[in-house]
């Protein structure tokens, strides 16, 4: 456990330097705007240029992460606060050491203003790859994922569309805010880049996950479904085909951000359990998408 522990904290460092790295080298020297708060910061450091990009990401992070310790208590836990305060300080640490200017970070060996393509796609890579090694340890890179849990609880939206609609409004911002419209076309690049690369990181790449869970301490693994994760599960009868004893077996349905909680769950309380990991390629219900209207 103590290994596991220090891995994760190991994540949680290398995550927010990864993330850091791909706004100062491949995003915002190009004005790209891949949503969230650092997407916010970039509008606004484009507006005014004497603050960086990382101040304004903590200045807005800090507000985010109180009002949502009052709404979901410790929830986002030690490591949240950890991601969105070390984010920033190497995204100001990094910006002092290499510069801002396309043409001289790094002696100008990674200038990529006549292929800002390439860009999207380094930067989004670099992106996903930091906030899908944060999200491995059971936290948050800060920013939207809180803006968009706040708007999951109250307005009862799954919390992948309250991501989208908080990545669109920043990006909309930005096309108000510079007047280039070719910018949102590279911000959808970077955003679907990041994503892909955090579905690979996570979980391989699926969405949703169906579990089925053998073990003999299915009471437990109910208490923490029903009370830790807010979610609902099926007890299906089973029969062991070797000994022909009598089973249940647990059948849930869980986001990919939870697939490793349930893991680590299960390891703690059953070690001897069974569990299978099935992709869910689209679940329809409560608490995941909703059926459509006819």
């Amino acid at each position: 456990m103590k290994r596991h522990t220090i891995r994760q904290w190991v994540y949680v460092v290398v995550g927010a330097a990864l993330l850091a790295a791909a706004f100062v080298l491949f995003i915002t020297p190009y004005r790209i705007v891949p949503g969230g708060v650092y997407g916010m910061g970039v509008v606004l450091h484009y507006l005014f240029p004497a603050i960086q990009v990382g101040t304004y990401g903590l200045s807005m992070d800090i507000p985010l992460l109180l009002v949502s310790f009052r709404i979901f208590g410790a929830r986002f836990g030690t490591k949240t606060v950890a991601a969105a305060l070390l984010t920033p300080l190497f995204m100001n640490t990094l910006t002092y050491l290499v510069g801002s200017d396309p043409a001289t970070i790094l002696g100008g060996k990674i200038d990529l203003s006549n292929d800002v393509l390439l860009s999207c796609i380094f930067g989004g890579t670099l992106m996903g790859a930091g906030v899908g090694l944060i999200l491995k340890t059971h936290a948050t890179s800060g920013g939207t994922d809180l803006i968009a849990s706040i708007i999951s609880k109250y307005l009862h939206l799954p919390i992948s569309r309250s991501v989208l609609y908080v990545d669109a409004a920043v990006v909309l911002f930005g096309l108000i805010a510079m007047g280039d419209w070719k910018l949102p076309l590279y911000s959808l690049v970077t955003i679907f880049v990041s994503s892909r690369v955090i579905d690979y990181i996570v979980d391989g790449g699926s969405g949703d996950k169906l579990l089925f869970i053998l073990t003999d301490r299915h009471d437990a693994i109910r208490s923490f479904i029903l009370k830790d994760l807010e979610r609902g599960g099926t007890f299906i009868k089973a029969s062991g085909m070797y000994t022909g004893a009598d089973k249940e077996m647990v059948f849930v349905v869980v986001s990919r951000r939870e697939v490793s909680l349930m893991r680590d769950r299960i390891r703690e309380t059953d070690p001897e359990a069974f569990m299978i990991v099935v992709d869910a390629h689209e679940t329809l219900g409560e608490g995941f998408k909703t059926f459509e209207k006819p």
